[in-house]
Order: C-alpha cells, then structure tokens, then sequence
C-alpha cells in the first residue's frame, strides 16, 4: 500500500508555498529597510538628475609615481574639497589606472568645482596675529608645538577659546583666562603692518617711500581687519571664501574648527611651505603619558625656517605664540610654542584621538596633491536634460515590457500570468536593491544602467520561456501537466543556470575591464541575472506547481496555453488510474 508514495519523487513531494512565503517575506524586510534608510528612490546619476562630473588625468611631473597609494591620497584630498563645496552627494572615484572622476549632481557651479578639486592646492604654516571664536564658547588651552624631546613648558593662554591643551613635557599647563579678543586682534594687524627694516634714511630723497610704503601697509591692515570683523566662520558661505587667492606673501583671514567650534582667524604671510615637511606620523606617547601626538620631521630648508619662526613665536602672548597649519585656505590646527623648536623635528601633542592625529598626520604629509592632474572634461548636465533623458529611458522600459507582454499573452495564454507575475516581482525586488545600495555602496542609476535594466526584461522572460516550452515538450509526449511540470523543470533549470551564467560572466568582465558609465550597464546586467534565478527557483516554479493542481491548467483549457490538442500531443493524452493491490505492478515515478 505504501509503494505510490514512495514512487512520487521529491519534487512533487516539496511543499511550494513554503518558497513563495521566503520570497514574500524577503520582499517585505527589503522593502521595509528601503524606507527606514530614508532613500524610497535609487540614487540617479549625473545624467539623470543633471549636475557637473570632472574627469582629471593624473601626471607625474611632481617627483611622485602614479601608483594606487598616490591615486587614493589624491581621492581622499580630492573628497575633503568637494565636502567643503557643501555638497553631501558628490562623488570622487579613480577610473583605470591614472584617471579620477569627480561627479557633482545637481548642476552646482563647475567652475568652483573645478578650481577646488583640480589644482595642487599647498600647505603653508602662517603665524597667528589673531584668534576668536565664531561663536561663545569657554575658555581652555591652545595645542602646542615642542621640539621632539624637550622640556619647554607652555605659556597660559589669553584666548577665549575652547581649545585643547597640549605639551611635550611632564609639567602642567596653567589654565587659561577668557580676556577679550579686540586688543590681540587690533596688536596682531599693527606687528603685521609695521615694516621691518629699523635703518634710518640717509637723504630725504628716501623718506617718501618709507612713507608711502608704511601708509600701504595701514591701509592693507585696515582692510584685513575689516574683513575679520566681518567673518562669520559659522557659516558656510563665508568659510568657502574666506581668504580665497591669498597669496603666501600676504597675510590673510581664514576659518578652523576646534573642538566642534569654528574659529577665525589673521594669519600672517606663510613661514613654512607645506612640501617642506618630509615626514609626519601619529604616535603614542607611553613615556609622558601624553596621548596620541603628531611628530614631523623637516628638510634642511624647512628646519631653518621653522626654528626662526617658532623662535620669534615664543617671544609673544596668546594667540600670537601660535602658528596655523593651513590647507586649502582653511586653518586644520593652530598649535603654540613656548620656545624655538631646532633640530628639524617637531611634535604637536594634546588631546588627539587616534583619528585626529592619524588625520592631521596625513594632511601634513599629504596636505597637497601627490599628483598634479590635467583636466580632460568638464561635462554639465542640466536637471531638465537630465529629467527628459530619464523619461525617455522609462518609456523605452515600458515599450519594451508591453511587447515583451503582448507577446507572452498571445503565444502563452494563461500561462503568461505565470510569466508577468513574475517579471513583476523580478521588477520589485530590482527596484528596492537599486534604492538601498545607493546609500550603502555609492550605487548611482545612470543612463547606461536603465539600458542594462531594459535588456534584463528579455533576458528574464527567456527564463520563463524555456520553462513553458519544456513543459509543453513533456504534454506533447502525452504525459499529464503535473509530471510534465516535475519532469519538464529539471531539463528547463539546467538550461536556465548555464544561460544565465553566460550573462552574468559576460556583465562581470565588462564591469572589469570598462570604467565610467558602462560600468553602470555591467552592474545592473550582473544584478538583474542573479535576481532571475532567485525569482525562477523562488517563485515561477513553485507559482507553476501550485497552478498545475488547478483545474483550468491541469485539463488543458484552450486559452491555459497548454491545451494538448493545439499541441499535438500523442495519444492517449492521459493514462488511467492504476489499481492499488497487488495486481498493480510497479509503480513508474516518472508518472507519480
């Protein structure tokens, strides 16, 4: 009695509710985390949603290779300026081995962009003539800057600023005291506008350009104190120009931030250049106790000048003991000294965590640009264009799923519910992937991408397609449409896994050896090809499983798409229940 069952084979013994639970249930988490990461719609690109993409050519014309090392230093600087443009969504990539792209939605200004990402801006270490804070903030010591292995003990700090204390010594720092800020700015511009030269003229030929000289001075002191007294360093807009084309010769105004406060300060013409810094590292100081410190280590030019600037540095109060490391025109520490630092090593010590004093290491060292690039294009995209190039890739979509449907009704019938049903959880499952790696990866839809989504609605329904024909091969040799369905899937599900794979290898060799939006193409072909087999495996077998127990397909309804007369099958088209006993023989499982 127990032979029939035996006989029935595994797949007809699976319970396909089971699979279309999975996927609903995987549909649903997926669709709920798309909406709890706040990103409802993918991610579009340049050419969709409009905005400006910078390609530059890296050139080795610096004394550096073009190396990986060198091109991602270059990425990362690169993506601190375009941040400082106040654009959260921009995109900064290499392309192939010396290119980097620079992609900016939204149509922002591409002259800005291109001045801010394409030059080798320096770093330039300028004296503090003075320092206050954009908003109130309680009063602390300023990081200090000792030569590596002295004793030096800071000076107190005038400063109302909260900024952190710093030493290389053992000894303590005394606390500072809040003192008002107008007299150290009005002193600062009054040492920086004084000439320099004490020689007295001879004739009185030469005390006309002495005169002269020292008016230009004032008046250049009065400008740049009204530009201090105007900046808001708070703000955004005044940041990004604050003293913008200043040169190293002139003093300036520019903006930091300190303990999660923006100052702003007058800095006076740079001492030291950037490129004069051979080396810097982040180190843990276990000897003192004193926390993660930034060592540097200068050339020979570069130790001369930084002795004579810290030596005239230490002579003056706070803030004017300080000197402000400079990059891109923005003020990234300002730390003082209390005594001439000799000897062509330097430490910056304070309350640095490991990330903060890895990070200043690294713009010491890297503070300019590794590479010098040349630019190869400037492409802006308006978001009208944008709109009308994603509505004409849409409707491309759309025309091609209507005929794809079209076709599927009038050559499958009923069985083309099977085939829409599952192009459109193919479609869903598309769509919120696409949403939640635009946050998590960068994943950008671009145009390409659309394109490699159209073709993947054919590639798709190929799937169904050769499912239904091995089925309908299975009805044609007389077999009934339940062991045609079990019999038809294993030849159908090796068809479909070696077609698919030749998709898949093919979409991942073109991601590999392709750059820039043709990537997008390879990305989304790639995607597409793994989400069909999830979705035949998941959803059109079991789907077809369950039909094939219904009356209208298993009878074989002329509009089923299955109807054995319209197929040719042979006779007869059906075989009559066996006998249960004995007498029954055995049992074919092929026919269970």
């Amino acid at each position: 009695m127990a032979a029939p069952k035996r006989g029935r084979s595994a797949s007809a013994q699976s319970k396909p509710g089971r699979s279309l639970a999975l996927i609903l249930i995987a549909i649903v988490a997926l669709t709920g985390g798309m909406f709890a990461s706040g990103h409802p719609k993918p991610r579009l690109g340049i050419d969709l949603a409009g905005g400006t993409s910078i390609t530059l050519e890296a050139k080795a014309d610096q004394g550096s290779a073009i190396n990986k090392a060198n091109m991602d230093t270059a990425v990362e600087i690169m993506n601190r300026r375009v941040n400082g443009l106040g654009v959260s969504e921009a995109e900064v990539q290499t392309q192939g081995d010396r290119n980097i792209i620079v992609n900016i939605p939204k149509g922002t200004n591409s002259k800005e962009a291109r001045d801010q990402v394409g030059t080798t801006a320096k770093l330039y270490f300028r004296p503090v003539l003075a320092s206050e804070a954009s908003t109130s903030a309680a009063a602390s010591p300023s990081p200090s800057a000792s030569s590596s292995g002295s004793s030096g003990s800071p000076s107190p700090s005038s400063s109302a600023s909260p900024k952190e204390k710093a030493s290389s010594s053992s000894s303590a720092s005394p606390t500072a005291t809040a003192t008002s800020q107008g007299r150290a700015v009005t002193d600062g511009l009054k040492a920086d506008a004084t000439p320099s030269s004490t020689a007295s003229p001879k004739t009185s030929s030469s005390a006309s350009p002495s005169a002269s000289s020292s008016s230009g001075a004032a008046a250049t002191a009065a400008k740049l104190q009204a530009e201090y007294a105007a900046l808001d360093c708070a703000k955004p807009a005044q940041r990004a120009t604050a003293g913008k084309n200043a040169k190293p010769g002139e003093s300036t105004v520019a903006c930091g931030k300190v303990d999660k406060v923006w100052y702003k300060y007058v800095l006076g013409p740079a001492a030291v250049d950037g490129t004069e810094v051979k080396k810097a590292q982040a180190v843990f100081d276990t000897q003192n106790a004193a926390g993660w410190q930034v060592q540097m280590t200068f050339t020979s030019g570069g130790a001369k000048k930084f002795a004579d600037i810290t030596a005239e540095l230490a002579k003056n109060q706070q803030p004017q003991n300080e000197f402000g490391i400079v990059l891109d025109g923005q003020v990234v520490s300002s730390p003082y000294v209390s005594t001439s630092i000799t000897g062509g090593q330097a430490e910056i010590s304070g309350s640095f965590t490991q990330d903060e004093a890895q990070s200043l290491a690294n713009m010491l060292s890297y503070g300019a640009l590794p590479l010098s690039f040349k630019e190869q294009s400037v492409t802006t995209v308006t978001a009208a264009l944008g709109g009308e190039q994603l509505h004409a890739g849409l409707l491309a979509g759309a025309i091609g799923l209507a005929l794809v449907v079209i076709y599927l009704v009038v050559y499958y019938r009923g069985l083309s519910l099977v085939a829409i049903a599952s192009l459109l959880v193919s479609a869903i499952l598309t769509y919120v992937i696409m949403s939640l790696l635009g946050p998590t990866i960068g994943f950008a839809l671009n145009l390409p991408a659309v394109c490699g989504a159209i073709v993947a609605i054919g590639i798709t329904a190929d799937s169904f397609i050769v499912f239904f024909e091995r089925i309908r091969d299975e009805i044609r040799e007389g077999r009934s449409l339940r062991p045609a369905v079990e019999r038809g899937w294993p030849r159908a599900r090796r068809t479909i896994l070696v077609s698919d794979f030749v998709s898949f290898l093919a979409a991942a060799v073109l991601f590999i050896v392709t750059v820039g939006k043709v990537q997008g193409f390879a990305f989304t072909l790639g995607l597409t090809t793994v989400l069909d087999v999830v979705v035949v495996f998941f959803f059109t077998k079991p789907l077809m499983t369950i039909l094939a127990r219904r009356k209208f397909f298993a009878d074989g309804h002329k509009w089923s798409g299955l109807d054995p007369k319209s197929l040719g099958a042979k006779a007869p088209l059906r075989r009559t229940r066996r006998p249960a006993g004995p007498a029954a023989g055995p049992v074919d499982p092929k026919e269970a």
